[in-house]
This record gives structure tokens, C-alpha cells and sequence, in this order.
């Protein structure tokens, strides 16, 4: 009978989401715990949840050590927001502005009469 009994490398000593192992056989012959880094998420869009396109899915440290250019894409809030959602917020805005210009007008033409 093979005994499999292995124990952790690392001080945490609890099968915890940042603890978790796979067994691998050395040339050796010996069985070793290989610690495993947590999957990553890719970025979403902070408006409308998406997956962002052009930046790369990483873990917060890897990440911290990219150029900006990697993390972001070059555009008003390019890596926090999606294309569709700046392009609705430009729209948004514009049209607001277009509002207040015509009812300054029809105030204007109120007070004519």
C-alpha cells in the first residue's frame, strides 16, 4: 500500500482559497505539494459589467508591475469602462447641452411675446 501523506510547504496550515495545493511526483520519486495561484478575473466594465477588452486578466500583484499602456486602452476612461458605455456617456452629455441651449432659446422667444 503507497502511502500519499504530504504536508503543506507554507505556514497556512488550512485548505483556504489562497491555499490551494496539487500533488506532483519529482523525478526522484518523491511526492511534493506545488502550491497553485488563485484564476484570475478579467477587468469589467465599472457601468455596464462586460469584460473589458485589450487588458490583460491578471492578479493584482502581476498587474501593479505592467506599464500603464498594458493596463489601459488609449481612450477617456479606457481600462475602467467599456467603448459602448463612454460613447453613451458622450451622448448623454451632448444631448443634456443641446436641452439647455433650447430652452434657453424658448425662454428667449417667451420673452419676446
Amino acid at each position: 500500500m503507497v502511502l500519499n501523506r504530504v504536508t503543506y510547504r507554507r505556514r497556512l496550515s488550512y485548505n483556504t482559497k489562497s491555499n490551494k495545493t496539487r500533488l506532483n511526483k519529482t523525478p526522484g520519486g518523491k511526492l511534493v505539494v506545488l502550491h497553485s495561484t488563485k484564476k484570475t478575473q478579467p477587468s469589467k466594465c465599472g457601468d455596464c459589467k462586460s469584460e473589458l477588452r485589450g487588458i490583460p486578466a491578471m492578479r493584482p500583484t502581476k498587474m501593479a508591475n505592467l506599464s500603464k499602456s498594458v493596463k489601459t486602452v488609449p481612450r477617456t476612461y479606457g481600462g475602467t469602462k467599456c467603448g459602448c458605455c463612454v460613447r453613451n456617456r458622450i451622448v448623454r452629455a451632448f444631448l443634456i447641452e443641446e436641452q439647455k441651449i433650447v430652452a434657453k432659446v424658448l425662454k428667449a422667444q417667451a420673452a419676446k411675446k
